[in-house]
């Protein structure tokens, strides 16, 4: 049930990033143009940022179809890292164009550039839709994948680099004030550049198998000593391998009164679910009492009790 819940989800984004990824390179195009025809370097400049969204939204669209892939013998845990590594690859692009941005409006300040104002603001205000669109597509999969999540922010910032260049273009079709133009350039650059830290070191924090945001260790293993029978954790690890999946390993020392029937892994699954989302577990158990050196499953015989969930 839960698979076929991930699946439909999965689709939902698939479908969203191919509509925001049609749009966008619709505009690209136009935006190219409308730069060549009105001599204004904003809108070539925000179309080096929609080259990125483009790229962005098709690696992202493809990280979803490669981690459809079933597991095989070669990766046993199947492709969801794929989306992990697209997330940190999205943010690290848009790390750079922010960058990119910044420099540009330094080159602004000191050198004016002459632009075909209300045409700017035509192709701007084009541009302001299709971000709007596309940004409705996605935002309900950026809450629950990194991938959608770091498309969605490429898209954001250029709903926002529109915003800029309307702005900019009112008010030097207005005074004639070119210095506004890069002096918001400024403003979406500090905007757009702690958000791109934030989800870069998320991605980075799950590729590194960190605890995931959210999930307190101490408690998750206070509420595991809790479950009948168990009478030590150690060698307990808790870790992401994609959104929304948390896996957890741990070696549990058991009682020896704990009986086949009583299934401990039923019991800390049921409960690591309900109580800290975690959705993968394997656990190793150890009879109470066993001599040092030797593993013996929970009621003494000489094979490794090992669960996995």
């Amino acid at each position: 049930m839960g698979q076929g819940h991930d699946h439909g989800v999965g689709n939902a984004n698939s479908t969203a990033l191919a509509k925001a990824l049609g749009l966008t390179a619709a505009f690209l195009l136009a935006e190219v143009a409308g730069a060549y025809v009105f001599n204004s370097l904003a809108l070539l400049s925000d179309a080096a940022h929609m080259l990125t969204d483009a790229l962005a939204l098709a690696v992202a669209l493809v990280a979803i179809r490669v981690g459809r892939r079933p597991a095989d013998r070669r990766r046993t845990w199947g492709y969801h890292r794929f989306e992990i590594l697209a997330a940190a690859f999205n943010a690290s692009l848009l790390f750079l164009v922010a960058l990119y941005i910044l420099y540009e409006a330094f080159q602004r300040f000191r050198e004016p550039a002459e632009v075909g104002s209300l045409g700017m603001l035509a192709v701007a205000a084009f541009g302001l839709l299709v971000n709007w669109i596309s940004m409705r597509l996605l935002a309900g999969g950026s809450e629950s994948s990194l991938n959608v999540k770091s498309a969605y922010l490429e898209v954001w910032s250029d709903f926002l680099g529109s915003v800029a260049v309307i702005i900019g273009a009112g008010v030097i079709w207005a005074t004639g004030w070119t210095w506004v133009d890069p002096l918001l350039g400024v403003a979406i650059a500090f905007w757009v550049l702690p958000r791109t830290w934030t989800l870069l070191s998320e991605a980075i924090d799950v590729l590194l198998e960190s605890v995931p945001r959210g999930i307190d260790l101490d408690a998750v293993e206070q509420s595991m000593r809790g479950t009948a029978g168990v009478r030590d954790i150690h060698d307990l690890h808790v870790w992401a391998l994609t959104s929304g999946k948390v896996a957890l390993s741990a070696h549990v020392v058991v009682d020896a009164s704990l009986s086949r029937e009583e299934r401990l892994e039923d019991m800390m699954a049921v409960m690591l679910r309900e109580k800290f989302g975690i959705t993968h577990l394997t656990v190793q158990a150890e009879l109470a009492g066993a001599h040092d050196g030797v593993t013996e499953d929970r009621w003494g015989e000489p094979d490794a009790g090992q669960t996995h969930r």
